[in-house]
């Protein structure tokens, strides 16, 4: 019996050593492997950043670049989730009631989810993509060098991040190249920019139009609405090398389009025209392929997100911050206002006890209107639904944000305006119906995103979940 016993505990005992041996083994690989990842990244950061700096004509370096781009952006995701992983499960623990069963799980949350049960997997093939595209950047980084460097002034980083031109810069100097040839002897070349609502169309475009190849090249800069096209006193007369901005907001008449772009024959030699609409049919007017300007990656979002929330901090002094950063990433949906909104707040007051906040009150926003609607607030918001966003204002009636729109400083509103630092702080006594401020652009032409926000009840928005959206706002004005 004795034997038999010692046998047992020897067995175990071995096992637990043999555990204790894996485990030491499986945690020093993965700091051996984090190190990599490291070294790596900067490495392909390092070329993506001198990239940046440089008039790229070549498209096939233009594509290797976005390819560069996706997998640093996934590299600082996976590092982020290896590093915080542990902050993020202690937290989980001590919130459960918060989230537990949550019921806002989007696609993103559920790659993210998917991602976290197979870490290893997802760690090494990042590994392994990015010495794929290190061993391939020799070339690329030898062609580089005959690329022009473009004229860089301090005041150029801080509007690049504050006006959402983060990770655009392929898609920035696909248009730049277009502009700047020669235009084919059928008409000025039409170049479509299309995306979704609030994915950067137009900040992109403005970037483009700011550049200092483009304003040398071109005489005049002009913008014009594409639903005033058809009239001839909106046509203006356009002498010289001009290039034309149309934003469509809908569609417009073949007719109308053609009485334009016979007009526009007119014009200097070498004018160009560039349409923005987040509707797919616009391309038709196109002579030359459409820009699609999609949203961020999550994978660039997070990186995005947390460059916004922490300014001129360094998020590995507070780990526990950039831990919340991280999950809020993921909550926000990729709203690029709600992003530059909520890191807006986060910057300026970097406290646990204050981010923590924010977190669980968007969550419970979040899963509110996922409960109520079925979606997630930034989807309601690009198909035009309202959103519930009583949560975020602590509010005892029902509060519904309007999808936004955009306003400039000169004109002139009935309402009253509330900054949204104030509404999510319940420092503001809130009218009926008001407009909520949540954004504002800091070139020309000075833009704020602006919401209509209107108290109530659940008759209303039963109604609003099964109507259109236009008969949604006619009632809700009501």
């Amino acid at each position: 019996m004795e034997l038999i016993v010692s046998a047992i505990a020897g067995d175990l005992a071995n096992r637990f050593v043999s555990f204790l041996i894996k485990r030491y083994r499986s945690e020093e690989d993965l700091e051996g492997q984090m190190e990599r990842l490291q070294r790596l990244l900067i490495r392909v950061h390092m070329i993506v950043k001198e990239a940046e700096a440089r008039y790229i004509t070549n498209s096939n370096m233009l594509f290797q670049l976005k390819k560069f781009v996706e997998v640093m952006y996934r590299g600082y995701h996976i590092m982020d989730t290896i590093k915080y992983r542990t902050l993020h499960s202690s937290r989980i623990e001590k919130e459960v009631s918060i989230f537990n069963d949550l019921s806002f799980t989007t696609s993103t949350s559920q790659h993210s989810s998917k991602r976290r049960s197979s870490i290893s997997h997802d760690l090494q093939r990042t590994l392994d993509d990015l010495e794929s595209v290190v061993s391939d950047s020799k070339e690329f980084v030898l062609f580089l060098g005959g690329c022009e460097r473009l004229f860089r002034r301090p005041y150029d980083s801080y509007i690049y991040i504050d006006n959402f031109m983060f990770g655009r810069q392929v898609e920035k100097q696909q248009i730049i190249n277009i502009l700047l040839q020669d235009d084919p002897p059928s008409g000025p070349t039409v170049l479509p920019v299309i995306g979704g609502g609030r994915v950067g169309k137009k900040t992109l475009v403005a970037h483009v139009c700011r550049d200092d190849k483009v304003r040398s090249h071109f005489s005049r800069i002009l913008h014009l609405n594409g639903e005033n096209i058809g009239s001839t006193e909106h046509r203006p007369a356009i002498t010289g090398r001009a290039l034309v901005v149309v934003e469509f907001s809908s569609d417009v008449d073949d007719e109308n389009w053609l009485k334009f772009y016979s007009s526009a024959k007119q014009m200097g030699k070498g004018c160009k025209i560039v349409i923005i609409s987040r509707m797919s049919k616009i391309s038709r007017f196109g002579t030359v392929r459409p820009i699609h300007v999609n949203s961020l990656s999550q994978d660039e979002y997070s990186y995005f997100f947390k460059v916004l929330a922490f300014g001129s901090t360094n998020p590995e002094e507070q780990p526990q911050l950039a831990s919340i950063a991280k999950d809020l990433s993921v909550a926000l949906g990729g709203s690029l206002v709600t992003a530059n909104v909520y890191a807006y707040m986060l910057r300026k007051n970097q406290n646990v006890r204050f981010w923590l906040s924010i977190l669980k009150k968007y969550w419970k926003m979040v899963e509110n209107n996922i409960t109520v609607f079925g979606e997630h607030p930034k989807d309601l918001m690009d198909k035009g639904h309202p959103v519930d966003i009583t949560r975020l204002a602590s509010s005892s009636a029902i509060l519904l944000l309007m999808p936004p729109h955009s306003e400039t400083d000169d004109s002139k509103r009935e309402l009253p305006k509330v900054p949204f630092a104030d509404l999510f702080a319940d420092t503001a006594v809130l009218p009926k119906e008001f407009e909520l401020v949540s954004g504002e652009t800091r070139i020309p032409p000075y833009k704020r995103f602006v919401n209509l926000v209107t108290y109530c009840d659940n008759d209303k928005i039963s109604r609003n979940h099964t109507e259109s959206p236009s008969n949604k706002r006619q009632r809700l004005d009501k």
